[in-house]
């Protein structure tokens, strides 16, 4: 895939994509919390045993990616969330085996907290083992408890973010490594990615200011808002990035079995019909929103009828109109 990008994946001219965002399950739904109670699982474990199946499904009915988080401490007071529970790289690892069309995304590993070496390292062989595919979605992190575990300064992780960045790029491309301020000849990173340069999407604001993530960054992902703010936002990365930089956004979904019902808020997301979702995202769409990783896990229904319904009936709807496309 030299010369071509993981972008291209979810960033089309002629449509909206969507992906969809793990863990893959449905214990937000009161069903599920019926589940967790039973299994005995902590509040914030996701069950995970059908998401490989999950998976096979979205990757084989045109979903655009799948994107995991990077949770490494399960914090049950402050957060309450385990994330995708696996560490992100080995996951993305397991996924680059287990699927075939799908990009590969995460929102977000966070840079400070790991030697940039490691990162590049293990970003660059998830890339060469998916066949590129990979999309780096990259943050600052905001779960303070990781910082003193480590030994690390959290009031340091802006600038953290910045050098773990510039090393991340000199050590996919040819050269040698960074050492001491220097670029060593004889010292290589292997595998190389299968892309020429992995791309970098920020998750959030990561401690920088906007100039500096339209210069340095290929996409941003940002968190569920309203129409308004997301087409606010989108307008202003667009701008800010001559159109260069993909712009995605998430959505909680909990799809109703009656196509014709009105969109009622969750958090982060809608109970709704398929037609009023299909209307919310052809707005997102001509709004400038790429792509939307949609999360079940408030999904009353089970995942499956869901990614079913997704495919068969929302997503050939999300073709842009001609005047919508970029220029």
């Amino acid at each position: 895939m030299k010369g071509k990008s993981a972008l291209g994946l979810i960033r089309k001219r002629d449509r909206m994509t969507l992906g969809i965002e793990l863990p893959l399950d449905n214990d937000w739904s009161p069903a599920g919390e019926a589940r967790r109670v039973a299994d005995g699982r902590p509040r914030g474990v996701p069950n995970l045993t059908a998401q490989t199946d999950l998976i096979h499904k979205a990757d084989d009915l045109g979903f655009s990616a799948i994107w995991t988080r990077d949770v490494p401490v399960f914090d049950q007071v402050n957060m309450g969330d385990a994330g995708s529970v696996y560490d992100v790289f080995a996951l993305l690892g397991f996924l680059a085996g287990v699927t075939r069309n799908v990009a590969l995304g995460t929102a977000a590993v966070v840079l400070p907290i790991r030697h940039p070496l490691m990162t590049a390292k293990a970003a660059a062989s998830v890339d060469a083992l998916s066949g590129g595919r990979l999309i780096l979605g990259v943050a600052s992190g905001d779960r303070p408890v990781e910082y003193p575990l480590l030994g690390l300064d959290f009031e340091a992780r802006g600038q953290a973010f910045r050098d773990a960045v510039a090393y991340l790029r000199a050590a996919w491309q040819p050269g040698g490594l960074p050492l001491n301020g220097e670029r060593v000849p004889s010292l290589d990173l292997l595998p190389r990615p299968a892309q020429s340069s992995i791309p970098l999407v920020v998750a959030g604001q990561a401690q920088q200011e906007d100039a500096w993530l339209a210069a340095d960054m290929d996409g941003r992902f940002v968190y569920p808002e309203s129409l308004e703010k997301l087409v606010g936002q989108a307008g202003r990365w667009a701008d800010a990035t001559a159109g260069r930089g993909a712009f995605i956004s998430a959505f909680h979904l909990d799809l109703l079995s009656n196509a014709d019902a009105p969109a009622t808020p969750i958090r982060f997301g809608a109970r709704v019909g398929r037609k009023a979702l299909v209307t919310h995202l052809r707005a997102l769409a001509a709004g400038g929103v790429d792509h939307i990783a949609i999360n079940l896990r408030q999904s009353a229904r089970p995942p499956a009828e869901v990614i079913e319904e997704l495919a068969s009936d929302v997503m050939p709807a999300l073709t842009r109109k001609p005047a919508a496309l970029a220029a």
